[in-house]
Formats: C-alpha cells, structure tokens, sequence
C-alpha cells in the first residue's frame, strides 16, 4: 500500500513538473540575463551605462516574476525527488539480507 501511495503522488508530481517545463525554461533564461545585467551593472562607470543596465535589470526581473507557475514546478521536483528517495530506501530494507541476519543475532544475544 505505501508502494501505491508513493506511485500516485510521484505521478501527480511528475504531470505537474511537465505542464510546467515552459515556465521553467523561461524562468532559467530570465535568471541568467538578470544576472548578466547586474555583472555589467555593476562594471559599468558611466551614468547613462548604470541607468541602462538597471532598467533591463527591473524589466527582466518584472518577467521572470510573472513566471509564478515554474515555482509550481520546482516543487514538485523536489517532491518528485524525495519520492525517488523513499522508494530506494524501502526496497533497499527489504532486500537486504543482513538485515535479517543482525535481527536474529540480536534474538540470540538476548536469549543467553
């Protein structure tokens, strides 16, 4: 049943992760020219240089907050992630053969 539960909420989240890609795509590309724009910002020494650079700072950083939805998607990334995560760690304690063996090694112990 954890299985199943673990599978249905990785399947909402990957949906949700690829109806968002664009936005997330979006989101990078207006995170790198903001970026560039304050590292020239910042080199520039003339007046009309910094004015210039600033007002496509406040542009780009006006776009890049319209794309709410690619928050949306990082989330469930990280849920798609730690979904990941839980699988590999309940098949790993299932599986593991010395698992069993400290268990009865501690009944043993216990015994005497």
């Amino acid at each position: 049943m954890k299985k199943f539960g673990l599978l249905l909420v990785g399947l909402i989240a990957l949906f949700v992760l690829l109806a968002n890609v664009g936005p997330l795509i979006s989101l990078a590309i207006c995170l790198a020219i903001l970026y560039f724009g304050f590292k020239q910002f910042m080199k520039s020494n003339s007046t009309g240089a910094k004015v210039a650079w600033g007002a496509l700072c406040v542009i780009v950083l006006i776009v890049a907050v319209s794309h709410i939805p690619a928050i949306l998607g990082l989330v469930a990334a990280y849920v798609l992630y730690l979904v990941y995560k839980k699988w590999n760690d309940s098949a790993s304690t299932e599986n593991d053969p010395f698992s069993n063996f400290e268990r009865e090694w501690k009944d043993l112990n216990k015994n005497e």
